[in-house]
């Protein structure tokens, strides 16, 4: 008799500065951020592929987003899949600042 899977889980790493989403105890993806004051930046998100298809990205930048809310800071989508997600899903319009030339420097400085 085989174990139902477990939902997968979305963590929030402020030591690595990042959501991962776990899939039974194993990384499935992860959406990378910086902290700009009360801003937090978005600059990379990606699933495994061995993941792929199963609509994690979408379930982890939704809670990756719902936790920055909660948190009372904005969010700045410079990754194209974090940019697009606030497009399709107006909820989180209220709490998005665009991704300005002074974000992209600053990002820029902070990854060296």
């Amino acid at each position: 008799m085989s174990e139902t899977p477990a939902a997968p889980v979305v963590e929030r790493v402020d030591a690595r500065h990042r959501y991962e989403i776990l899939v039974d105890g194993k990384r499935a993806g992860v959406a990378a951020y910086r902290d700009r004051g009360a801003q937090r930046v978005f600059f990379h998100t990606e699933v495994d592929d061995a993941f792929a298809g199963q609509g994690l990205g979408a379930q982890l930048v939704q809670q990756a987003l719902e936790d920055v809310r909660e948190s009372g800071k904005r969010i700045v989508p410079v990754c194209p899949y974090v940019a697009k997600f606030v497009q399709r899903h107006a909820e989180f319009a209220d709490i998005a600042d665009p991704a300005t030339p002074d974000v992209l420097r600053w990002l820029e400085a902070e990854l060296g």
